[in-house]
């Protein structure tokens, strides 16, 4: 028997889904007041009523609401629009936020969602870093180069010098040979 019960109505929520959900605004990873609800099952209305009757819950490093320019930018960034007729502006929840959420919308999808969130944020921090060892890798390769073309263009200037025409004019005798007569 397992410890954790098996909901077979629902199918467990993909990370790659959730993650294609998790924007970045003002240098934090969050995720919409709308698609939270979504992930949720529930309103959006019920997510932000939730925030509003529990302020001491959501501090500001939890859950914001979008300036207007946050909101241009994003719908810039989304290529097909899911943000319809909305009379506020959304609210955005950081991965603190989202947990918090979890403890105010007590349900077992609710626990089950946010297992699958937080599993997501795992996954983007673990994407980063595997991407900063790569970044990292091709900044030293870009390096390597840079010192190779100097040393390459280097080659190519002693060359260039080598062949130019030596100057015209009385040349310098070299070797040996009898001494010039004084006249």
């Amino acid at each position: 028997m397992s410890i954790h019960p098996q909901h077979p109505a629902e199918p467990p929520l993909a990370i790659d889904e959730i993650a294609a959900c998790i924007r970045v605004v003002r240098g934090q990873r969050i995720l919409l007041d709308q698609d939270l609800a979504r992930l949720y099952g529930v309103p959006t209305k019920a997510v932000n009523q939730a925030v509003v009757r529990n302020p001491d819950r959501f501090p500001d490093d939890f859950a914001f609401v979008l300036v207007p320019e946050e909101v241009a930018y994003l719908r810039s960034q989304t290529v097909t629009s899911s943000w319809g007729g909305r009379r506020y502006l959304p609210m955005a929840f950081t991965e603190q936020g989202i947990a918090m959420m979890s403890s105010v919308l007590r349900s077992p999808k609710a626990a089950r969602v946010n297992v699958a969130i937080m599993r997501a944020f795992v996954h983007l921090r673990q994407l980063l870093v595997d991407h900063q060892e790569i970044a990292d890798r091709v900044a030293e390769l870009e390096q390597k180069y840079v010192d190779h073309d100097e040393r390459i263009a280097a080659v190519f200037e002693a060359i260039r010098q080598l062949l130019l025409p030596t100057p015209t004019g009385e040349k310098q005798r070299i070797g040996f040979g009898p001494p010039a007569s004084e006249g």
